[in-house]
Parts: C-alpha cells; sequence; structure tokens
C-alpha cells in the first residue's frame, strides 16, 4: 500500500490553511499526535523530575518512554543511550566541550564544508580553545556530492574525530554514511553525525551505521523543538560531563544539563508514535526495502520512514523536472533522476536576475512558504561563490507535500520569470 496523501494530511492541523509549506528543511508542521501529547502532559502530569507524588511520577514515565521510543526508532542498543537536549547545535557543542579534554595540541578534527554550521564551529572553536588542527573536507560545486578522494585524504591525517552529515540541509545530498563511517573507524577516528536534515527523510540505525554519536531534531520530523543525541553508551559513560553537584553522574543524565523541557519530550514521543502510526498504516509492503531484521516497534519505525522514502523519490522527480523547465533556474545539488537516492527532496536554486530574498518574497505572496540565503550552511554558499549575492533559494518537500503543489510552484516560478 503507498501512502494515502488524504489520511496522511489529515494528521497535520496546520495543512488545513491554503499555505503550501516548503520550508520544512527548517522546520516541520507538527502532528496530531505530537500536539495532543502536549497538552496532555501539560495539564494531567505537568511536573518537574524526582518527586515522590503522582504528577512528578507520571512525568518521569513519559521521559523514560519517549526516551525509549527515541532509542528504537534510532535502532540504539539501549535508552540510555538516549540524551534529550533543546537542539542540536547546543547537544553538539555541550559534547564537544565535554570531549575536549580527551584531546592533545595538535591533534586533528575532520569536518566538511557541505555540513551545516552547527556541525562544523562546533569542532573549530574546540579546536581553537585546545589547540587542535581542523581539517576540511571538500565537495564537488557541479554535483554537489561529497569529494570522497579528499575525505580519504583527511583520513591519512589520523584524526581523532570526524564530524560528518547525513544529508545536506542546503544541497539535499545524502552521504555514504556507511562507507564513511567504516573509513574513519578504520583510520581510528571517532564519528559525530548531524542527522537533522535526513531525520524525516528515511530510515536510521546507529547500529548497522556504526556511528559513534548521531544527533537529530524533533521540530525537523513533525514533532515540537526538541533534539536527540544518540552515543555508544560505553563513551557517553567515560566522557566527563559538565554539570551541577547533583545532577546524576551517569549517562544519560549527566549530559541533561538543568531541568529539562519535559513538554517538548512528550511532544517528541508524539512525533515519534505518528510515525510509527505511519509504519503500521502504510510501511508493510516496504518491508523488503530494510537491509536489517527488526521487530515490533522498532520495525514500525523502520516500515514507515521506508515508506516516506519511497513515497518521496516521486516528490524528487517531480521536482527535478520542475527545475529543468523554469527558464534561468540554475539548480545546486544532485540533478539526476536515475539517482533519486543521492538526495533527500531538498532543492536549492537561483535564478538569473532576481535575488533570492526577492524570489522568496514573491513565493510567499504567491502562498508558497521557501527559504533564501545560507540556512546556516554558509560554508557551503562560500564555496559556490554565491554568499555575497544572497545565497540560495530553499525548497523541501516531505511526505505531507503532493505532487500538484510542486506543480503548482512550477507555475509561479514560470510566471514570476515571465515578469
Amino acid at each position: 500500500m503507498t501512502l494515502d496523501i488524504d489520511r496522511i494530511r489529515s494528521q497535520f492541523p496546520a495543512l488545513d490553511r491554503p499555505v503550501v509549506f516548503f520550508d520544512n528543511p527548517g522546520g516541520t508542521q507538527i502532528a496530531r499526535q505530537s500536539l495532543e501529547r502536549i497538552q496532555s502532559y501539560l495539564v494531567d502530569c505537568n511536573a518537574n523530575h524526582g518527586g515522590a507524588f503522582a504528577t512528578s511520577q507520571a512525568s518521569d514515565a513519559m521521559v523514560d518512554q519517549a526516551r525509549s521510543a527515541a532509542a528504537d526508532f534510532l535502532n540504539a542498543a539501549r535508552p540510555e543511550e538516549i540524551v534529550l537536549g533543546p537542539n542540536m547545535t547546543t547537544l553538539t557543542f555541550r559534547l564537544g566541550q565535554a570531549l575536549g579534554p580527551q584531546f592533545s595540541p595538535g591533534d586533528c578534527l575532520v569536518v566538511t564544508r557541505l555540513d551545516h554550521d552547527a556541525n562544523i564551529s562546533p569542532w573549530t572553536r574546540l579546536a581553537e580553545d585546545r589547540g587542535l588542527r581542523v581539517r576540511m573536507v571538500d565537495f564537488d560545486p557541479e554535483t554537489g556530492l561529497l569529494n570522497l578522494d579528499d575525505f580519504q585524504a583527511a583520513l591519512q591525517e589520523k584524526p581523532r574525530l570526524v564530524a560528518v552529515g547525513y544529508a545536506s540541509n542546503a544541497l539535499g545530498t545524502i552521504n555514504p554514511l556507511k562507507k564513511l563511517v567504516d573509513w574513519a573507524r578504520a583510520a581510528g577516528a571517532l564519528t559525530y553525525v548531524d542527522a537533522v536534515q535526513y531525520a524525516p527523510h528515511g530510515p536510521i540505525d546507529v547500529q548497522s551505521l556504526g556511528c559513534d554519536f548521531l544527533a537529530c531534531s524533533a521540530y525537523k520530523f513533525f514533532g515540537p523543538h526538541v533534539s536527540v543525541l544518540y552515543g555508544r553508551y560505553d563513551l557517553l559513560d567515560s566522557i566527563h560531563a559538565y554539570r551541577v553537584r547533583p545532577a546524576p553522574a551517569s549517562a544519560p543524565g549527566k549530559f541533561e544539563t538543568g531541568t529539562n523541557n519535559f513538554e517538548g519530550i512528550a511532544g517528541l514521543l508524539g512525533a515519534l508514535e505518528y510515525l510509527q502510526w505511519v509504519g503500521s498504516e502504510f510501511g508493510a509492503e516496504h518491508a523488503e526495502l530494510l537491509s536489517e531484521d527488526y521487530s515490533e516497534r522498532k520495525l514500525l519505525f523502520k516500515q514507515g520512514m521506508a515508506a516516506i522514502r519511497s513515497y518521496e523519490f516521486e516528490l524528487s522527480r517531480v521536482l527535478l523536472d520542475i527545475c529543468s523547465t523554469v527558464p534561468g533556474l540554475r539548480l545546486y545539488g544532485p540533478d539526476d533522476p536515475r539517482h533519486l537516492e543521492n538526495r533527500v527532496p531538498t532543492f536549492s536554486f537561483t535564478l538569473d536576475g532576481l535575488p533570492s530574498d526577492q524570489v522568496a518574497a514573491r513565493l510567499g505572496q504567491a502562498g508558497f512558504n521557501v527559504w533564501n540565503g545560507n540556512f546556516y550552511a554558509v560554508a557551503v554558499t562560500e564555496r559556490l561563490g554565491i554568499e555575497e549575492q544572497g545565497g540560495l533559494v530553499r525548497v523541501g518537500a516531505v511526505h505531507y507535500n503532493t505532487v500538484e503543489e510542486i506543480r503548482r510552484l512550477g507555475d509561479s516560478l514560470r510566471q514570476l520569470v515571465g515578469r
């Protein structure tokens, strides 16, 4: 069974408005299950952690439930490998600070130009503080693909840590992550993966990937502004965390500084329950696409994300066609319709003679929410030579978008060019 788009869209109250949401790479709309979890938490068990009374105990039980669901979503080995926090940027800076004492002056860290700055600046700042070296891996500006030869050359420098994205939030490129992690491990490096952009588009299995750390954000997969950091438990348990004295001394609590956003964590649980529902309703026929054997909730998550990935291939195919038929449109990133597996449906472009902010504003007036600029992937727009010109226009689809919405966007772009 393919996705029933009407049933899918009925789960998102925001879609009742006459607006087309193509701003999804910056944050998706929230699923009904997530909204209901947030409201239920605030009404029924709004309390701080660790109390000897019913609402506090119910609140703690909800956090445990959300942590367990996030572990299953990522196929972590145990719930204690999941750290919950406000956003990927904060969690990355926090982990970098904790990892710092393990590195010595002169040690090498590897980052890539294809990444969001939240997977670059935490490591360059750490390098500045501790006298480390940073090696930046390039990408091909013509194809939007990571330069694998340059990646392997960087590993010859014996890095202590490699930070790499699963998918580019600017160009939509999906990196060959399993291969990159295997190479990094063979070189003796830890791996830190930014999966924020990939998480709403396909299944993630941290054990199969073999990565040491991986971060993603619920507000990019149909929940609220809460983020998830996976870390191998032996690493999390051994790392010194910066914490107040009464805080837990063991992982994951030692990394969750202060009072957590419990209502947001409830919303994370609801977003994951939505994806579990997708797997239950539409994912059975996609089980054969999975490379590993899963059971119970893990299977539903992986089936659901495989179904979403399959549906989004068609969205990417139509978006590619639109980009090829609008006069003066230059697409950046993977553009081969025969290899849709190399991208998510995040498309960035420029239009001849029109600054990106004007294009975004005119599309907004026409009822299309799109982003413009560098999207905090400033290393990408600098490498493409368009940062000073205002960057890119970005259109990002997810599985609640439709082919008809994309075709309407194409009509609006052609009208805009015609003016």
